[in-house]
């Protein structure tokens, strides 16, 4: 028996993330003389207009007109860009009949969320969910990636995982994995590609449609006694 586990921040839309990851890049060229990191943990739970109003009070910069506006339609285009990058993921992952599991490094109710916002709560919702707080260091960590495999009762070298960054990747062959690097539609510049393969990546994935050949390929090296070939 063999097991996928999927890097939920990666495979799955993460709007939350999304929605930080675009105000510090604002913010960071809008009002370069404060803490971005500080500023924004000061604000969760806000308005993305009072985010910027508060943020704003802590610089000397001001902000630019419509500043609001312009943040929240950058949020909405990249969460289209990666809901298209997603298009299909829901009957890819069901189309794979492996024990799966989901590793990440947000709380659990934003795992859930992002499950049930794709879809895909109803193929990956009853799966284990392992977070950074149960091996006590924040992931990526190989401690992550083998805790999910022995839930799993599989040996790491039988597990196939999906990571989209590149310390993801080095944790989950760190592990002794088999790993897909997986290329959305956030990562637009072309050597995000290549930086996972150089990290240890087995195969790229550029979207959720090409699932099912790849674990199909693996299945059949493992089959053949490949295990040790792993991320060749």
């Amino acid at each position: 028996m063999t097991a996928l586990i999927f890097d939920c921040d990666g495979v799955l839309v993460d709007s939350e993330a999304l929605a930080e990851g675009t105000l510090a890049e604002h913010l960071g060229r809008w009002l370069p003389d404060i803490d971005i990191e500080q500023s924004l943990g000061q604000a969760l739970g806000m308005t993305t207009a009072n985010i910027l109003r508060h943020a704003e009070q802590l610089s000397v910069y001001p902000l630019p007109p419509n500043a609001a506006e312009r943040v929240d339609t950058a949020i909405e285009a990249r969460l289209a860009r990666e809901l298209i990058a997603i298009d299909g993921a829901e009957a890819a992952v069901r189309a794979v009949s492996l024990p799966k599991a989901v590793v990440s490094n947000s709380r659990r109710c934003r795992v859930l969320a992002s499950l049930a916002g794709t879809g895909l709560d109803a193929v990956l919702g009853d799966v284990p969910i392992f977070t950074a707080e149960q091996v006590a260091r924040p992931k990526p960590d190989p401690a992550l990636y083998q805790l999910a495999a022995a839930t799993l009762g599989e040996a790491p070298s039988d597990c196939l995982v999906v990571e989209d960054s590149v310390a993801g990747v080095t944790a989950a062959t760190a592990a002794g994995m088999w790993v897909i690097g997986f290329v959305g539609a956030s990562h637009v510049d072309e050597g995000q590609s290549e930086r996972l393969r150089q990290a240890g990546a087995w195969r790229i994935l550029p979207h959720m449609q090409g699932l099912n050949d790849l674990v199909d390929e693996w299945q059949g090296i493992i089959s053949l006694g490949g295990a040790n070939e792993a991320n060749q």
